[in-house]
């Protein structure tokens, strides 16, 4: 005979832990080297720095692709942040999915304006 002792606990995100602590360090570091890179071509840019300045950083396409891993890293550490705040703050399950394609459908539109304006340059 099985005697079962309390409530079932439920888990909802404890799958992501590992992985989504590890991607949010390297889309960190990515973040931070990426800057790093602007700040350095920054400095060493001669004369004040106007539009074509600035536009000039960005021309090459290895800094546009540089640019482009860096927005999708940024959003997809904006996510799992976001994500994570989600589930452990809202209880309503009806809300908190509401919150989550709201959320998602606003990081995309995001990402459609970055590489649209990266793109223009």
């Amino acid at each position: 005979m099985s005697v079962n002792y309390g409530s079932k606990r439920v888990t909802t995100g404890a799958r992501y832990g590992l992985r989504d602590w590890l991607a949010q360090r390297i889309t960190a570091a990515l973040m931070a080297a990426f800057t790093l890179l602007v700040l350095v071509q920054f400095i060493f840019t001669s004369g004040p720095v106007g539009y074509e300045q600035w536009a000039g950083i960005f021309a090459s396409q290895w800094m546009k692709f540089l640019t482009f891993v860096t927005i999708l890293s940024l959003l997809y550490h904006a996510w799992i942040g976001i994500r994570d705040i989600w589930m452990d703050y809202v209880k309503p399950v009806a809300l908190r999915l509401f919150l989550h394609v709201a959320s998602l459908v606003w990081l995309i539109g995001c990402a459609g304006w970055s590489v649209q304006a990266l793109w223009r340059l």
